[in-house]
Parts: C-alpha cells; sequence; structure tokens
C-alpha cells in the first residue's frame, strides 16, 4: 500500500470530508522491515497536518501545500536514538536492562518482559525469584509455560507478551474484541456549542492541551499539537519515575507543571485547568485517571465540547483492556515480531525459525501519537463544524493491527545502517536546556504558510496555569 492509500483509508475513518492530501515523496521500504513503517508514519503525519491545515483554513488562513518525505518520516521513528546532549549520546533506555528481553519459557515459546520502570523490573524479579542478571532471568523463565507467566505478570499490574503468529493474535479473545477496531475511533459524547477560534499566526494558536501522558506515544501526540501552536501544559507528578531520553525527545514545545494527584489539592489544581482546555490526552494504563474522577464524562461535564484523547497499549476494551504495555509488547503480541524475526533470518540465509525480533524503531510508540494528534485535529474540527464533546482512542495493538493491513515490502536490499543515507543534517535542530546543548531532529512535515515548529525547549516544572491567564 502507497502511503497515498494508507492515508486514504485513515482519512475515510475520521468521517469527514476529505482532507487534503499531502504530497508524499518517497516509498517503503526505508527500514530493514517487510511492513510498510514509513507509509504509515507519514500518513499518519500527513492526516494530522491536514486536519489541522482545515481548521487553519476555517480560522481564514490561506490554503497551503504539505510534504512529507517518507524518508524523514522513517527517521522520525527513532528520534530519540538521534538526539545529542552536549554532543553525546543520550542513553538509550532499556540497553542494560536485562527485564526488558525475550526469554524462551518451558513450552518453548518465547516471551517478551518489560520491567521498564524500576519498581516494574523489581517486581518482576520477585515474580521469576531471579537475580538482576539474562542468565538468572533466563533460568526462571525456562521452568514457566509461557502462556501462564504472561498471565501472572498481568495479574500482578507488570509487562510481559507470549510472541504470537498475527492469526493467533487474531483468534485470541483480545485479538477478537480489537477486531473491527480502526487505528483512530472518534466517538460524540456529550453536547457543546461549536467552538469559534479567532484568526491566529498557526493553526492550533489558542488550542489549550492538557498532556498527562508518559513515556513516548501519548507523550509524541502532545508534541505533535503543539509543533502546529497549541499551548501544550505537561501535568505530571514528580515522584512518578520517567525516561530522560524519551522526556527529551517529546518535551520540545511543552509547558511542564509538577501536580500528584493522588493529593486533593493539585487534583482540584488540574479539575481547574479542565474547565479552560480544548483537549485532555491520557496515556496512563486504562482506569488510572477516572479512578481520580477523571473519566471522559466528568471531562465533558466539567468543560463541554472538551476532546478526550485515550491511548492505551491494547484498548481500553476486551480482557486486556486494563493492562499496562510497551512498544515491544505490542509487536510481540500481534504477530509483527515473529515475522520480523522470520525477515531477518532469511536475509541472514538461516533457517526459517521463530525467534522473533522487533522493528528497529518504535514503530507503534510514534506512529499512535501521531495518531492520536490526529484524531485529536479531527475532533476540534468536528467541534467547530457541529459542536459537542468527544472522546478520541487509539492504541498501540491496534496501531500494529493497522500496519499489518498495510501490506508488505521486499526490504531485503535495506541496510542495517539505512539511516545513514537518509541525509538528516538540514533537519537537525539544536536549543538550549537546563541539563546542556540538545540536538534533534526537528519537525519533518512541511507545510508552506505555517511551517510545524517548536518554540520551547523540552521543559523543567513551572506554573500550573495557562499561557495569558
Amino acid at each position: 500500500m502507497t502511503p497515498d492509500d494508507a492515508f486514504g483509508s485513515l482519512n475515510r475513518i475520521t468521517g469527514l470530508a476529505p482532507f487534503k492530501t499531502p504530497e508524499f515523496s518517497g516509498s517503503d521500504p526505508v527500514l530493514p522491515t517487510p511492513y510498510g513503517a514509513a507509509s504509515a508514519a507519514a500518513a499518519a503525519l500527513g492526516l494530522a497536518a491536514s486536519a489541522v491545515h482545515e481548521i487553519w483554513r476555517l480560522r481564514g488562513g490561506e490554503a497551503q501545500t504539505i510534504a512529507i518525505d517518507l524518508k524523514l518520516a522513517a527517521a522520525s521513528l527513532v528520534s530519540f536514538a538521534l538526539q545529542r546532549l552536549d554532543g553525546k549520546e543520550v542513553p538509550r533506555p532499556g540497553a542494560t536492562n536485562p527485564t526488558i528481553a525475550l526469554y524462551r519459557a518451558a513450552d518453548r515459546r518465547w516471551i517478551h518482559l518489560h520491567g521498564g520502570f524500576r519498581h516494574l523490573a523489581k517486581r518482576t524479579l520477585e515474580l521469576l525469584n531471579a537475580e538482576n542478571d539474562a542468565e538468572s532471568i533466563a533460568a526462571a523463565v525456562a521452568k514457566w509455560n509461557a502462556f501462564a507467566l504472561e498471565d501472572a505478570l498481568a495479574h500482578l499490574g507488570l509487562c510481559g507478551a507470549v510472541a504470537r503468529t498475527a492469526e493467533e493474535w487474531r483468534t485470541s479473545p483480545q485479538g477478537v474484541a480489537l477486531e473491527n477496531t480502526p487505528p483512530i475511533s472518534l466517538t460524540r459524547i456529550g453536547d457543546a456549542p461549536p467552538l469559534r477560534l479567532e484568526k491566529g499566526e498557526e493553526p492550533l494558536e489558542g488550542v489549550r492541551v492538557l498532556d498527562l501522558t508518559r513515556v513516548l506515544a501519548g507523550p509524541t501526540a502532545g508534541r505533535t499539537l503543539a509543533s502546529h501552536g497549541a499551548d501544550v501544559l505537561a501535568v505530571r507528578a514528580q515522584r512518578l519515575e520517567t525516561i530522560e531520553a524519551f522526556d527529551l525527545d517529546t518535551g520540545h514545545g511543552k509547558r511542564l507543571a509538577d501536580l500528584d494527584l493522588a493529593k486533593p489539592a493539585d487534583a482540584e489544581k488540574l479539575r481547574s485547568l479542565v474547565r479552560g482546555a480544548h483537549v485532555f490526552v491520557d496515556s496512563y494504563r486504562p482506569g488510572a485517571l477516572a479512578k481520580l474522577g477523571f473519566t471522559p464524562a466528568a471531562l465533558a461535564h466539567a468543560a463541554p465540547g472538551i476532546v478526550h484523547v485515550a491511548v492505551s497499549a491494547y484498548g481500553a476494551h476486551g480482557p486486556w483492556g486494563a493492562r499496562r504495555g510497551w512498544e515491544q509488547l505490542a509487536q510481540v503480541a500481534t504477530g509483527i515480531a515473529l515475522e520480523q524475526g522470520a525477515f531477518m533470518a532469511a536475509r541472514a540465509h538461516r533457517r526459517r525459525d521463530t525467534v522473533p525480533a522487533l522493528i528497529p524503531a518504535a514503530v507503534c510508540d510514534y506512529v499512535t501519537g501521531y495518531l492520536a494528534a490526529a484524531g485529536a485535529a479531527a475532533a476540534l474540527l468536528r467541534r467547530i463544524r457541529e459542536g459537542g464533546s468527544w472522546k478520541v482512542e487509539v492504541s498501540l495493538a491496534a496501531t500494529a493491527q493497522w500496519l499489518q493491513r498495510l501490506g508488505k515490502a521486499d526490504a531485503m536490499g535495506v541496510p542495517d545502517h539505512w539511516l545513514s543515507g537518509i541525509g538528516l543534517d538540514g533537519h537537525m535542530k539544536s536549543c538550549e536546556t537546563k541539563r546542556g546543548r540538545l540536538d534533534f531532529l526537528g519537525p519533518v512535515v512541511a507545510m508552506s504558510k505555517t511551517p510545524p515548529r517548536w518554540l520551547r525547549p523540552p521543559p523543567e516544572p513551572g506554573p500550573a496555569q495557562w499561557l495569558y491567564e
């Protein structure tokens, strides 16, 4: 499937009149994977830009061109790895964490563990009765049935997924629950008058976004909206663990407020911010913020017309709806990793075996973030045209399923060092942060009148208030 076809499929899902189709240049394969990762990224970025472009026109802005190079879209899927802080590579998360890896169980099935935060790693080791090294973990996993271990991890609120084939995923209870789930879902959840936005310098100028997210997919949504001029206020308790490489990568254009929602005063402060918000992005485990009173219905009651964006690992419904998840687990559970493993074995002229491998990019995370931003912009457009409060749902698993439906490309000739052939020098930007000088990949979408840009560096905590209050 070409990027134009992928864009068209997303365009139809929004239920709006056809958006302006971007000018796509290049084609898959770009990465060493049979999946159309670059097309998926370009189409999702293009949908967000096209929805924003329509909002811009309705605000009195001139029509403009939108262009996306598939090689740059592919590079955006590893943007966290392209960063340099004072000239040095920012340590990559999980590189030395043995609780983030694939292991073989007693039934010879592969399972991917993910102790991405310290407390998750600690409790995973306790469940396995293992030391914090790969050899000890491998020996412990080898005593388990893979599916029993997967269930035990989920029962304890930990993270892991068995490597399934695509067919095994489709026929699994969660695969069945997601069978007809599109990569973006828009649902009207309440009544509100149409939104009126005055003409501004940027398409989303004056749009206020509350960003309650961590790690990668959710924060990418807020970063994308910020690139089009939205006032994005990230809200996070400083006691919660984060990952520096991802914080730097996805913090561009935002402000940050330290609010601990377990404290009544901080929760009330967030409610006051909600009353002035247009968009609320939630990427915590489904139900976590709802327990604190921040349900879509409550948000729509407090701020009629709000757009609630829910970003999850496996979708909010089905038996896995409340499970935590990560990029690697979405690839492993849905069948992508086994197919990638077979591809890698064929490239190396080995026999086709069932050792899973990961696409060398955070495809599900970044594309899901782009889809979330596109859904938010599309919902804002629906509110401008017809009013109402809206809910947008995206998930890593739904994105993986969509990626699988896009078809395959012959990537046998793509080198492992694919990034070196893209030529990123003209697209790298720099800014000063309190941690040092940061070099990073700038926005990869080109718009002739309102080029996306980030006006602020990754933030330090500041006031919990909207701009110009």
